[in-house]
């Protein structure tokens, strides 16, 4: 099996967004038990295939030659997952959470390759 990492994308400027910040607190309060509810669903069902859950992803530092600076990107959670073929990871993703009930934009999967000459 490889591995691959799925990263969670989303806007504070995206249409999904603003639809989410119109809700009232109460609808929004529902949106987020029901997302809950439906992430810990997927967990369970793809349980076989979890390397590492992942976790929602907190402010951006940028480090370069210039040193440490502020930045900000789109990448808002992370997850691992193990599947035979690129593609079958991005199944896992069809209808997930992220994007049909919270405000998330999309997900992306990338393989995680061996490093060279180890």
């Amino acid at each position: 099996m490889k591995k691959f990492l799925a990263v969670y994308l989303g806007s504070d400027t995206g249409e999904n967004y603003k639809k989410w910040e119109a809700l009232d607190d109460a609808a929004r309060e529902k949106h987020e038990a029901s997302g809950m509810t439906g992430w810990m669903k997927w967990a369970e069902g793809n349980a076989k295939s979890l390397v590492d859950q992942g976790s929602p992803l907190g402010t951006t530092k940028l480090i370069n030659a210039k040193g440490i600076s502020e930045t900000k990107n789109q990448i808002v959670a992370y997850t691992i997952v193990q599947a035979e073929t690129h593609e079958a990871a991005a199944k896992l993703f069809l209808n997930h959470p992220h994007f049909m009930i919270f405000p998330g934009d999309s997900v992306e999967i990338m393989e995680c390759l061996p490093i060279p000459g180890m």
